[in-house]
């Protein structure tokens, strides 16, 4: 038995995001850069995560020119871009501003009206509790009872023509 050597190429095929993404943290300037902060941790805005190719899209049979398609991609994106930049500055304040006036006023309510008011009533419920069953002892089971006792007497035959 000899030695066998086998050549094989081997080739790695990685996108320059992904190649980026592996080498993190990197080190700029003195400074340590760390991966960025998910701000959608519970990703309850995962509807919104639309790319070009989500909106518009050639089918195979019909494509225009590679040109056009890049540059409407590319304009898709810029306009998708500047405009949030420019309505998330506009309305950031304002509205974080209206939001927290709301669910200040929410919490206020829960915590002092209807809590209590729940808790008082959940202490109430036993003895309500006690008068309902008292009340549908009286009342209704009798009637229940009668009413089953009388029926029970009727006798049901099915015949066939």
């Amino acid at each position: 038995m000899g030695l066998e050597k086998e050549n094989m190429d081997t080739s790695v095929f990685m996108d320059d995001d992904e190649f980026n993404r592996s080498i993190e943290p990197i080190l700029k300037k003195g400074k340590l850069y760390e991966a960025e902060l998910d701000r959608d941790p519970n990703d309850i805005n995962a509807q919104l995560k639309v790319g070009f190719e989500d909106v518009i899209a050639e089918p195979m049979s019909t494509h225009s020119f590679d040109k056009v398609w890049i540059g409407s991609h590319a304009v898709f994106e810029l306009v998708k871009f500047m405009l949030y930049r420019l309505l998330s500055t506009l309305l950031a304040v304002p509205m974080a501003f209206v939001l927290g006036l709301a669910f200040a006023v929410l919490s206020c309510i829960h915590i002092w009206l209807l809590m209590p008011a729940l808790q008082g009533f959940l202490m109430l419920l036993p003895s309500l509790q006690a008068v309902w069953r008292s009340l549908t002892d009286m009342f209704v089971t009798p009637l229940f009872h009668s009413m089953g006792k009388s029926l029970s007497s009727v006798n049901v035959k099915t015949t066939e023509y």
